[in-house]
């Protein structure tokens, strides 16, 4: 159920990046096509710095998931299997604390930021919706930790396995 349940969250999050990953190509196409007949695309980089966001954050539990981020574990292949699986454990736990925090800190800022209404400068959007969307993108990673966590503890296989879980 917890693998279903990640998954689904997964697939919205990850096909709102793609959505949002599209419109920044579109969004730096039209740009450069316009800039060559003089008429620049106003608050392309305010567009871009928040869709830019909003795809980072919310392909960050999909790369998790998949085991797509950068692992350097030379050193930790070569211990004996517990010694591994506590380091895995240990560092779930780390990660966990690590991501809720940010995402604590991203929704507070989001509440700062829907309170004093600030916008940006150029296009004059608000700011707190990219913030929260942020909040969400690590509260989800959060959940990937911790469910990666539950899973080395009970020696069951990760999500990117080639043994998928069920």
């Amino acid at each position: 159920m917890l693998y279903k349940l990640t998954l689904h969250i997964n697939r919205v999050l990850i096909l709102t990046a793609g959505i949002f990953l599209v419109a920044m190509v579109v969004l730096t196409c039209a740009n450069i096509f316009l800039r060559m007949v003089w008429i620049p695309v106003r608050g392309t980089f305010e567009l871009m710095g928040f869709f830019g966001a909003v795809v980072t954050s919310f392909a960050l539990g999909y790369t998790q998931l998949h085991r797509g981020h950068i692992a350097v574990d030379i050193l930790v292949r070569k211990f004996p299997r517990g010694i591994s699986k506590i380091l895995t454990a240990v560092n779930n736990c780390i990660c966990i604390l690590f991501f809720a925090l940010l995402s604590w800190q991203l929704a507070e800022k989001g509440n700062i930021l829907l309170h004093s209404g600030e916008v940006t400068e150029t296009l004059r959007i608000i700011y707190y919706p990219f913030t929260y969307g942020t909040a969400v993108g690590c509260a989800f990673l959060t959940f990937v930790f911790l469910a990666d966590l539950i899973r080395s503890l009970s020696d069951a296989p990760f999500f990117g396995d080639k043994g998928k879980a069920s």
